[in-house]
């Protein structure tokens, strides 16, 4: 099976600062990744990589079989940041970035309403996203990375500012989205996530991939 992701020799350089060096991994399809390390260490650097929104100063970098740029419509995207828009509503804001990156889909294949209600919200929710809660926020940011149906999900501290409430729900989803079955031929969905309290994904974690100063510290498998 093609690897959700492969970089070999990998560095990001900014000036004299290298946010990554030399990062050598291949993630294998279908597992869920927890990308752990201080303050600076590149976890942001890294998915940033592989959704294509940087690209690398040295090395080289596949995803999903080819580069990022190209397997772009397979790959959701969650910073940490919502990346939503305070003044519209949730579905809104999914069918506003519909028609920006699938301009050729039909009005009436829109994926938008499909995507909320996976996450748990209701499309017909007219109160804007700046009214919403920090754990329906979240919510509405993963629908959006879950728009294209990807095969590589992206997610840049998805447990930030929630409460425990908030926390045990986004465990929970994540955890309905990774063992959701996709189409039929589909290859099964790469999570990739990046916290700064490992505990919390524990339950839904195969691999820890540890970084320090740019550079990979360690890997380590875990049983499930």
């Amino acid at each position: 099976m093609t690897p959700a992701a492969k970089l070999t020799g990998v560095s990001k350089l900014y000036g004299s600062f290298a946010a990554l060096r030399n990062v050598t991994l291949e993630l294998p399809a279908g597992r869920c990744f927890m990308v752990l390390g201080p303050n600076g260490a590149g976890k942001s650097t890294l998915l940033r990589t592989l959704a294509g929104l940087i690209r690398p100063t040295l090395g080289q970098i596949e995803v999903l079989g080819t580069t990022p740029d190209d397997a772009c419509s397979r790959i959701g995207y969650m910073s940490h940041a919502t990346m939503l828009y305070d003044e519209l509503s949730a579905l809104e804001n999914l069918r506003y970035y519909e028609r920006l990156y699938f301009p050729a889909l039909p009005v009436a294949a829109s994926r938008a309403a499909a995507a909320l209600t996976s996450v748990g919200l209701d499309p017909a929710l007219t109160r804007p996203v700046g009214d919403y809660s920090q754990g329906m926020r979240q919510r509405a940011s993963m629908a959006r990375a879950l728009l294209s149906d990807p095969e590589l999900l992206l997610l840049d501290e998805p447990f930030s500012n929630l409460d425990t409430s908030g926390t045990a729900q986004m465990i929970a989803l994540l955890d309905e989205i990774h063992r959701a079955p996709r189409a039929a031929d589909a290859p099964a969905r790469t999570i990739v996530l990046t916290t700064h309290q490992p505990q919390l994904a524990e339950s839904i974690v195969h691999t820890v991939i540890t970084l320090r100063s740019g550079a990979v510290e360690s890997v380590e498998e875990r049983a499930r």
